[in-house]
């Protein structure tokens, strides 16, 4: 009985990983256009040395991309759809 519930909160944990990564890659290949226009202020504001607002000339410690890569995108958000499916197909067995 217990090792029932442990399968099926895996399988539901398993379709909820594969949606979240299949949701999140596709909004960030719809948000490509809206980001198109953010580039040249982010651009604008890593290339000031002199920058009150980021020190003087001290990089940012984080790795922001302005765009989401196609290629990587599409891939992961294949790899979702892939994991989801797989999911919800064990949950229906």
């Amino acid at each position: 009985m217990l090792a029932s519930f442990y399968d099926e909160v895996l399988r539901e944990l398993l379709v909820a990983t594969g949606a979240a990564l299949f949701v999140g890659n596709l909004y960030a290949l719809m948000r490509r256009q809206a980001d198109r226009a953010r580039i040249p202020e982010t651009t604008v504001a890593r290339c000031r040395p002199g920058s009150p607002v980021r020190g003087l000339g001290h990089p940012s410690p984080t790795y922001d991309l302005a765009r989401a890569p196609i290629g990587r995108s599409l891939l992961y958000l294949a790899l979702g759809l892939v994991i989801m499916i797989w999911g919800i197909a064990s949950l229906a067995s």
